[in-house]
């Protein structure tokens, strides 16, 4: 989350449930404090954070604990006042025996506040001792014995000396946003420990996308781009047998969701998760199936994903449940593992712990997907400031789009594979190419749509990358494609066996029946029906060189 989609995300948020408490933190908490009630209204809660003065950190743990819940983010210097960078280093040489004594008075102060909620900050270390090993030991000994009081411990890279020493915010710019999740998270962690994760599979599970690389074509090895995700299938392994209940949900078809834990190569089996349910309705339809059927609140479910649309859509229809984006890069597994750690911890593990999966394996057999929509998603979808770029490829360079046309299978008009020659002869006789490029603040994309319109008017292929299924893509680019001076008028519709995304976009009702064996289109009604969808882009246009 960026500052600016922060702020428009509070001008659009219209109530929520009340969600107040008190922050402690060394160092000025804005922007902190915006980023907490904009990751908290994503959520469906209005966070009312109070703040103490600058300094006062120390103080506020020797008083009497709020009647609100509290949240407490440290740094070394919390624990141990000689760590702290803005006084400089100390002109006396390190007590350590002191030190000690000092620490475990702090630690103390928070074991007497048990429904506080405490995060760690692992801020570097000034050269307090002269033996460099020494100092790298001590705030090792720092983080260690914060892991041991339970603390959520964020990664070294969101603190920045440089913003604590210009403004006391100790907090570096880029990481505000994932603070605040973190925040809001631990304050919404009961004691009770969430019994269900329920995670996404393309590019979380494994690397690649199974409906367009295909079983063979995903990875999941302990090596290369497969690393992250064969550790992360082994922690929900060792969540499984500690009586965590896993769970998949994916938009794909059940038997490509299912290939991978059958095919006998990968870490995590079918019989590691109660279900798998691959559909193509919204995620939070299947999670809230899910626990009707398991008979499990909602606040007992977690959910692990790395697409921020399918995040935000399970985290605004279904605020209780607890969303975690899986990580991006591997850096930033120890805070996600952290993050899931303390959602699933357990006093104790029990014989019924571990037999749980095998019981609610039977009870949910046979369970089909939903297919229910999701949450309106118009707010956030417009925060993304995604930006369409639509390119003609009638001449020139074409190869992409027909890669396109011949690797896509589940948003695939007909299934149908071209040569370029065959491309080649619908152009010639007066037809048209384009395919569209996808950015959004968190990156480009790449090129994610190919549409083939003959001379007729009539698309012959329109194919689009299922990575950016729920951004709207298809319904802007053929609202802007029904606005061109000559807009196609109908579409060669095949089923297959993979394409129900597509058929699912053809449920609209400007796609009026058939004639000839080609789905009619109403391009007037299509423009308008999806004019505010096309206003969730700012589409740009350019022409291949020839």
């Amino acid at each position: 989350m960026q500052f600016l989609e922060a702020q428009r995300t509070l001008a659009e948020f219209t109530g929520g449930e009340p969600l107040p408490f008190l922050l402690g933190m060394s160092g000025t908490p804005d922007p902190l404090r915006l980023f907490i009630r904009a990751v908290a209204a994503r959520q469906g809660f209005k966070a009312e954070p109070r703040t103490r003065p600058f300094n006062t950190l120390a103080q506020t743990l020797i008083t009497k604990p709020e009647s609100v819940p509290e949240v407490f983010l440290l740094l070394p210097s919390d624990l141990l006042p000689e760590a702290e960078w803005r006084s400089g280093l100390p002109t006396a040489p390190l007590d350590t025996p002191a030190a000690h004594e000092q620490v475990k008075r702090v630690i103390e102060r928070l074991v007497n506040r048990p429904e506080a909620r405490t995060l760690y900050l692992p801020a570097p270390l000034p050269p307090l001792l002269s033996d460099p090993a020494a100092n790298g030991a001590l705030a090792e000994e720092l983080l260690a014995l914060m892991r041991s009081h339970g603390a959520r411990v964020l990664p070294q890279s969101a603190f920045s000396l440089g913003n604590y020493l210009s403004s006391g915010n100790p907090i570096a710019s880029a990481r505000v946003g994932e603070v605040a999740a973190t925040v809001v998270d631990a304050l919404r962690a009961t004691r009770t420990p969430c019994k269900v994760l329920v995670t996404d599979l393309d590019n979380v599970m494994w690397h690649g996308v199974i409906g367009e690389e295909g079983p063979e074509g995903v990875r999941y090895e302990p090596e290369g781009l497969g690393f992250r995700h064969f550790i992360y299938q082994t922690f929900l392994a060792k969540l499984r047998r500690e009586g965590t209940l896993i769970a998949a949900v994916s938009r794909n078809d059940p038997d490509l969701a299912l290939a991978p834990f059958r095919g006998g190569r990968m870490m995590l089996k079918e019989s590691d998760l109660v279900t798998v349910l691959a559909g193509y309705g919204a995620k939070s339809a299947q999670i809230e199936a899910l626990a009707r059927q398991l008979d499990l609140g909602l606040d007992a479910f977690a959910f692990v994903d790395d697409n921020p649309v399918e995040l935000a859509e399970v985290g605004q229809r279904l605020p209780s449940v607890h969303c975690v984006p899986f990580p991006a890069g591997e850096d930033e597994l120890p805070p996600f593992f952290d993050r899931l750690a303390s959602l699933f911890a357990r006093p104790q593990i029990t014989d019924e712990d571990r037999s749980r999966t095998e019981l609610y394996r039977r009870r949910l057999k046979g369970m089909a997907p939903e297919n229910t929509k999701g949450a309106d998603l118009t707010a956030f979808l417009r925060g993304l400031e995604m930006v369409l770029t639509v390119s003609d490829h009638s001449r020139g360079n074409r190869q992409r789009a027909v890669q396109l046309i011949n690797k896509t299978n589940q948003f695939n008009l007909n299934g149908r594979r071209l040569e370029d020659d065959e491309v080649a002869e619908v152009l010639e006789g007066g037809g048209c190419l384009f395919t569209a490029h996808l950015a959004d603040h968190y990156g480009s994309h790449g090129e994610i749509l190919a549409c083939l319109i003959d001379g007729e008017g009539i698309v012959r292929s329109l194919v689009m990358s299922c990575r950016v299924l729920e951004r709207r893509v298809e319904h802007a680019f053929l609202a802007w494609l029904a606005g061109q001076p000559q807009p196609p008028r109908a579409l060669d519709f095949r089923p297959t066996e993979r394409n129900e995304p597509l058929r699912r976009f053809l449920d609209d009702p400007a796609f009026d029946g058939t004639e000839s064996g080609l789905t009619r289109l109403d391009v007037r009604r299509f423009a308008s029906d999806h004019a505010d969808d096309l206003n969730l882009f700012r589409v740009e246009t350019e022409r291949t060189p020839t």
